[in-house]
């Protein structure tokens, strides 16, 4: 299967593309091959499917077809991205709805362990934090196994955010009206610590997580029944006014099994309550824990602003998942690049700058020399002058 990222390869020829693509090299040799079902060969390999889908996003497209547009007009795209022959509006989404989830799914964990290797650690003394939560995802009504509501198809995208690194780890897909609980277990690993907010809150989940080893916190109801087994000193009484193991729950309906800590604070007048079988940690801590969990919210919101990844080009749940693990593995490799070239976080500013010297470097490498001609059109007008300047 050709590896049309790969470097010493002649088909980019953009620079900054390269440079965004480049973390992709290594794992796309190892990757299992993407292979047709039939005789005829694919019109779209994985790597023209991958490329196709990383400009989507990159570029803020509308729709499929204004990216097939794109892909058969726009004389950097037809070059750099879509297939040599072209690709069909047809073959491209049976492409997206049936084809390359296992490989995506192979490039985003490989690519996140990459970048977790590259990026900055934060908040390393608190711990292996990762924030879990989800987000809707408007739905059309033909996609029926997006159920939500009468009149209202949505899905849910399930998220596991690497809060050390400030980047998507673990990503699971429902209907609108999947349970968010049972993910909790599924995104964290033993060691890890869970952040979660109250819609995760189950007293026989806490205890499961303490069984595997894993670890939370999770913002519960101020209204939790509480049986105190022992208080903790509180230190710091501007912030912190309660901090205790209990048994979270009712007696012989919902009580937990294990004893969890209980951290109770308050910031501009508003009370928070964390349960957390972090014990380790101080109380000033835990709610440093709990605050940095806004930044799943934060990357949400700037996701599917700049990103466009809700912007649907799929109906299928597959195609969906498709389209979901190209937005992340797109962010992925913005996050590495700002890092390498830029030594900065992914901002909006500097992808518009990616995206003009994308586009201004493809002008350069076009083959109707329009910049030259335009250069040589001012060469020729600063010469006319140039008897007037010494008059």
């Amino acid at each position: 299967m050709p590896k049309t990222f790969n470097p010493n390869d002649s088909v980019i020829r953009i620079p900054s593309l390269l440079s965004l693509l480049k973390p992709l090299f290594r794992i796309l040799k190892k990757m299992p091959p993407l292979e047709a079902q039939g005789n005829r060969p694919l019109q779209m390999t994985f790597e023209d499917q991958l490329k196709a889908l990383i400009l989507f996003h990159l570029e803020e497209h509308d729709s499929g077809r204004h990216l097939i547009d794109v892909l058969e007009k726009d004389v950097f795209a037809k070059k750099e991205i879509a297939p040599g022959k072209g690709i069909k509006k047809s073959a491209f989404f049976e492409a997206l709805n049936t084809r390359g989830l296992e490989q995506l799914l192979f490039v985003f964990n490989e690519l996140y362990a990459q970048a977790s290797k590259v990026l900055p650690k934060e908040h390393g003394d608190l711990g292996d934090l990762v924030s879990i939560d989800g987000s809707l995802i408007d739905a059309v009504l033909s996609m029926h196994w997006a159920d939500y509501r009468k009149g209202a198809n949505k899905a849910k995208a399930h998220m596991g955010f690497d809060l050390n690194h400030c980047i998507p780890r673990k990503i699971y897909l429902t209907d609108g009206k999947g349970n968010e609980r049972p993910f909790a277990s599924r995104i964290i690993e033993p060691g890890q610590t869970g952040v979660m907010d109250r819609g995760y809150q189950s007293h026989k989940n806490f205890d499961a997580l303490e069984k595997e080893g894993k670890y939370f916190v999770c913002r519960i109801q101020g209204k939790t029944n509480k049986t105190v087994v022992r208080s903790n000193e509180i230190v710091n009484g501007d912030i912190i006014f309660y901090d205790a193991v209990c048994l979270l729950g009712t007696p012989g309906i919902n009580q937990t099994e294990k004893e969890h800590r209980v951290v109770g604070y308050r910031i501009d007048g508003k009370e928070y309550w964390i349960a957390t079988n972090r014990h380790d940690l101080t109380a000033e801590q835990i709610a440093k824990v709990y605050k940095l969990r806004w930044n799943i919210e934060i990357f949400f919101g700037w996701w599917k602003k700049h990103l466009r990844v809700y912007h649907l080009i799929a109906r299928s749940e597959y195609g969906l998942m498709v389209q979901i693990l190209a937005g992340l593995i797109t962010y992925l490799l913005l996050a590495i690049y700002c890092h390498d070239y830029h030594n900065e976080k992914v901002s909006i500013q500097r992808v518009r700058d990616l995206r003009i010297k994308i586009k201004n470097e493809s002008i350069m490498s076009s083959g109707d020399n329009s910049l030259n001609l335009y250069q040589n059109a001012l060469d020729d007008y600063f010469n006319r002058l140039q008897p007037y300047a010494k008059t």
